[in-house]
């Protein structure tokens, strides 16, 4: 330990080499000299050798003597901080009152600054409390599903009133958004289907000499329900996330909370016009999507099968019947309905920063597509039931 004189403080030749003077006073108190330069890097001590003082003798109290402390940056700052913690862990009290002003008030804000859960590792909650807090988020957000169901509704009712205000050119280009914007997606994802559809038949039909039934398996799975459904699933990564994340931008930047101040009920400007569009170019998607699987039948059946085209034509008109496209115009529907208003709600429900709206997208994504699956088996039992 060195002991400076005056000059040698002035000079501060030997600050890099000096270690803090520890003293005691009478009444346990542990006073550490602060002498020379305590910048980043070249610290003149570490709080371990406090530690080891603190050890070896009772301590009440923590002190500081700053007389002869000439510069300092963020190297006293983390020194003093871990000392603080250290204290803090040996229910020793901590006096900084001799300490610069800047490093009390930066001592004090990084005091106050709350570590982060992760940082710390802190132990799971017991699994009773996180069953009780999945299941009242989950009642939570059954709450927020029927208050917003409650609102289209109203506005369903509105709408037909006359009263309903949203603009129609929003309208129209939604419309196009959902329908002409849409045709190349579905156009290429429903002619797959229908080829895999007549290669898996063909597969297992042509073990019985069958070949020919391939347009059959293919025509009722496409139009009764696999049309409408990969329908709706691309719609619901297409557009019901883009909706979620145009409403979602707009709560983030405050527009929502201005519509509300002007008295325009943003259920009615931005939901109504969604679900009004969905559901007129739904079915209309569904149509297009049940010939795109045909055709991708089709090609499996003529090319790979060797069928007659007429043959392969005429069984697929015996196989379908006008129910079958009334069903699957039935579920294209629904779907419309449910994805925009999965994507409509997740985007209400958005949070106050930009992550929250890349959350929302994602959430009206599967809130979509979960949707589209449990209506999917609802309108088959009913279908079964009703023996159609």
């Amino acid at each position: 330990m060195y002991i400076l004189s005056p000059k040698l403080t002035e000079l501060n030749i030997l600050s890099p080499k000096l270690t803090p003077e520890l003293t005691r006073a009478a009444d346990g108190t542990l006073v550490v000299h602060l002498a020379g330069d305590w910048l980043s890097g070249r610290l003149p001590c570490s709080p371990t050798k406090v530690e080891e003082e603190l050890s070896a003798a009772p301590t009440a109290t923590v002190a500081f003597a700053t007389e002869a402390l000439s510069s300092w940056d963020s190297g006293l700052l983390t020194f003093l901080i871990a000392l603080k913690k250290l204290c803090d862990a040996r229910e020793i009290a901590f006096d900084d009152g001799n300490l610069p002003d800047g490093a009390r008030r930066l001592l004090a804000l990084a005091s106050a600054v709350p570590e982060q859960k992760a940082a710390t590792g802190q132990a799971r909650a017991p699994l009773l409390e996180r069953v009780a807090d999945r299941a009242l988020a989950a009642w939570e957000s059954v709450v927020d599903m029927l208050d917003f169901l409650g609102e289209v509704t109203l506005a369903c009712g509105r709408l037909l009133t006359g009263r309903a205000r949203f603009r129609r050119s929003d309208l129209w280009a939604i419309m196009r958004e959902c329908g002409a914007d849409a045709l190349p997606i579905v156009s290429l994802i429903s002619a797959l289907v229908g080829l895999i559809f007549a290669f898996v038949g063909a597969v297992q039909l042509s073990m019985f000499g069958a070949e020919i039934y391939v347009a059959s398996l293919v025509a009722i799975a496409v139009v009764r329900v696999m049309g409408a459904i990969m329908t709706g699933i691309i719609m619901a990564g297409r557009t019901g996330a883009a909706f979620a994340a145009r409403i979602g931008t707009m709560q983030v930047n405050e527009e929502i909370d201005a519509l509300a101040t002007l008295g325009i009920s943003p259920v009615d400007f931005l939901v109504l016009p969604r679900i009004i569009a969905l559901v007129l170019m739904m079915p209309l998607l569904c149509l297009y999507a049940d010939l795109m699987g045909i055709l991708g039948g089709l090609a499996v059946g003529v090319f790979m099968l060797d069928l007659n085209l007429g043959e392969y034509l005429e069984m697929t008109k015996l196989a379908v019947g006008l129910k079958d496209f009334w069903i699957g115009l039935f579920h294209s529907a629904v779907f419309g309905v449910l994805v925009a208003l999965s994507g409509c709600l997740r985007g209400l429900q958005c949070g106050r920063s930009a992550s929250a709206v890349g959350d929302a997208a994602t959430s009206a994504v599967v809130t979509g597509i979960v949707n589209i699956i449990v209506a999917t088996a609802i309108i088959t039992v009913i279908c079964n039931i009703l023996g159609i």
